[in-house]
């Protein structure tokens, strides 16, 4: 029987459930699942608010996939540079590329490379104990943090800015994050969007959660929700549930006052248009905005108004772009890997064996769950094309890597791992106490050393 090796680079959400998906579809297929950092899970490890555990209980689904014995996990190879997608291609049936898209959208305007500047998705991996950001700093030093952008990731980083210590004691935020934000400055927090009200991305529940928090008022202007005609029909589209629902969420949150430390605005209709400071951000400028064209494709057109702000702080959430991997085709406008139903095409033509999932197949939309359908898309496909594929059995993988002094981390090394932060955060009543680098990895591994296994089962 040729069975179907397959290897998924990218141990996020679309990668475990493409390994759920093809492991269920073809029972005797065998998936590895290459990550570059030491622990699973992406971004939801990594990206997820730590005050919002429920959504990380996922895990527990990914944690079930990976007791498959026909499962392996690689942590810590990084594809590209200890080994490349050349390379899997010659020693697997097939590759599935699930790295989802690691950079932000930069702000393009004159003053965004100043210091303070920085991109939410750097900000929620520094307090998420993310290894390549922990000994970054933040500029919370004034009073003033501009947040841009109107979508869920927006609202969480306001929300972590304002959220209160004592609660934030209760999460698995690392004490350097827990303790900048408890002595940060900041005290307004401006959720700006370009757009009006109805085209707002954040969702309802996100934008109710912040009236709950201890130290922060949510200030939302009752005169900034009045609609004009367009944005009037726009919202009263059949399919425009969730936009009436948003709506009517901050009718009822609108007009509140400023009565505890911080304060949260959310204002529309405002372009960022230039940032100033000597050695830093110092203030930000807007153009105001009318919306014009026809309701479901209203656009900000600048009114020629502008008004200044000052601020230390300038966190961008206005998208994320995908990273070219060397030997695989890049769509650079929209920053994704060109495909069809999650076969990568080169030139249109599918290239053989190679396969996409997640963000970097279809952009960032979506949710966590939404990954579940778009993995199983892509499987689909793979299975579709099964009998064109060679049958291979990656046996010399691991003497690839032995080569070039790669250490992989082995899903049964993450469970030790799993369980060693959960035991250091139960001892100071936190979920978990994350590990901070490999190299303290390395260390705990290596002090307690367990029998050796077999990497690969071939």
């Amino acid at each position: 029987m040729n069975v179907m090796h397959v290897a998924i680079v990218g141990a996020g959400p679309s990668g475990f459930y493409a390994a759920q998906a093809l492991m269920d579809r073809d029972r005797h297929a065998c998936v590895d699942l290459f990550e570059k950092l030491p622990a699973p899970f992406g971004l939801v490890r990594y990206g997820v608010a730590p005050d919002h555990p429920k959504i990380r209980s996922v895990i527990r689904i990914f944690d079930r996939i990976a007791s498959i014995k026909r499962f392996t996990y690689w942590g810590n190879v990084t594809i590209g540079r200890d080994v490349s997608v050349d390379e899997l291609r010659a020693q697997y049936s097939a590759v599935i590329l699930a790295c989802g898209l690691e950079e932000s959208v930069p702000l393009a305007i004159p003053g965004a490379d100043l210091p303070g500047c920085v991109s939410a998705t750097d900000f929620a991996r520094w307090y998420n104990g993310h290894p390549d950001f922990a000994h970054r700093t933040f500029a919370l030093d004034s009073p003033t943090a501009v947040i841009i952008g109107h979508g869920n990731v927006a609202v969480d980083v306001a929300r972590i800015l304002a959220q209160s210590d004592y609660y934030l004691g209760k999460t698995d935020m690392p004490d350097y994050a827990r303790e900048a934000l408890r002595n940060s400055q900041v005290r307004d927090i401006v959720l700006v969007g370009r757009r009006g009200p109805v085209q707002a991305r954040f969702s309802a529940q996100e934008i109710a959660e912040l009236i709950t928090l201890l130290d922060a008022s949510l200030l939302i202007r009752p005169e900034d929700l009045v609609l004009d005609e367009a944005s009037q029909a726009e919202l009263d589209a059949p399919d425009n549930h969730a936009a009436r629902r948003t709506m009517e969420v901050m009718r009822a949150l609108s007009g509140g006052i400023p009565v505890r430390p911080k304060n949260i605005h959310v204002l529309f209709l405002h372009s960022p248009i230039s940032l100033t400071g000597t050695d830093r951000v110092e203030s930000i400028r807007f153009e105001r905005n009318r919306l014009t064209g026809n309701p479901g494709h209203l656009i900000a057109t600048g009114t020629g108004e502008f008004a200044d702000l000052d601020c230390g702080l300038v966190i961008t959430s206005i998208g994320h772009r995908g990273k070219p991997l060397p030997g695989v085709p890049f769509e650079p406008v929209r920053g994704i890997v060109p495909n069809d139903k999650g076969r990568v095409l080169d030139k249109s033509a599918a290239v053989p064996g190679l396969y996409v999932s997640g963000w970097m197949k279809r952009g960032p939309t979506g949710l966590i769950g939404n990954d579940k359908a778009d993995s199983a898309e892509t499987v689909e496909s793979i299975l579709e094309d099964a009998a064109s594929l060679p049958a291979r059995n990656p046996c010399g993988i691991a003497d690839l890597l032995r080569s070039r002094h790669v250490e992989p981390v082995s899903y049964s090394d993450w469970r030790r791992i799993d369980e060693e932060e959960i035991r250091r955060g139960a001892i100071r009543g936190k979920p978990r106490e994350k590990f901070l680098s490999f190299a303290e990895i390395q260390s705990f591994l290596q002090e307690t050393p367990t029998a050796p296994t077999s990497p690969q089962d071939c």
